[in-house]
């Protein structure tokens, strides 16, 4: 099964550097929304089956116009929510968020403060890509969150190491293309503009 992980469209909220992690979210700005159209064309070669997006708003509109281009109907899934923020929430000190990240690298048990852990986070994730996986779609686009992509990739992709991951930046509208099954693992074929890492695993 081949994914094509999408990062929502920019917002007013990227724009200000907001931890706007909370459901439904803030809506994309007049440069997201033409990042959204722009996939429509950059994603023009694929023979795209299925569209799972987050229920959040910012995710809905950067799945809508490509959903339209093809016929389909995208399905929302709470499930690829961004790593939610908890007592952080749009707050603009992103370092304690991103130190529960990389905690998680080695301690999934670890709680974002007032929110999800790493072991709760993932199962959500994997439940939205298996359910993804159910639908029997060989290629399908899940248009999702910054966090949440490199997170689970990092968790799920056995290609991806440490150092990489280090320089590996998720841009609005980036995608990255992961190759595998829900049975057999993950690996990552590209990571927009970046070249693929080599062969190792990593766990969270």
């Amino acid at each position: 099964m081949h994914l094509l992980l999408v990062r929502h469209g920019r917002t007013a909220a990227n724009v200000d550097f907001l931890l706007d992690t909370a459901h439904p979210g803030s809506p994309l700005d007049a440069q997201g929304l033409a990042q959204a159209q722009a996939l429509v064309t950059r994603l023009a070669g694929e023979p795209i089956e299925a569209i799972f997006t987050s229920d959040h708003t910012r995710a809905r509109q950067t799945a809508a116009p490509l959903a339209a281009s093809r016929g389909l109907s995208a399905v929302l899934h709470p499930g690829l929510r961004e790593v939610q923020a908890g007592d952080l929430e749009m707050g603009v000190d992103w370092v304690p968020y991103v130190e529960v990240l990389a905690a998680w690298h080695h301690d999934a048990t670890v709680r974002m403060p007032g929110s999800e852990s790493g072991i709760e986070f993932l199962a959500r994730y994997d439940a939205a890509i298996s359910d993804l996986a159910a639908t029997g779609a060989e290629r399908a686009v899940v248009v999702s969150h910054g966090a949440a992509i490199r997170v689970w990739a990092a968790a799920r992709c056995a290609n991806l190491t440490r150092e990489f991951l280090t320089r590996a930046h998720v841009p609005n509208t980036g995608v990255i293309r992961v190759i595998g099954s829900v049975y057999d693992g993950w690996q990552v074929e590209s990571w927009d503009d970046l070249p693929l890492p080599p062969v190792a695993k990593t766990h969270l």
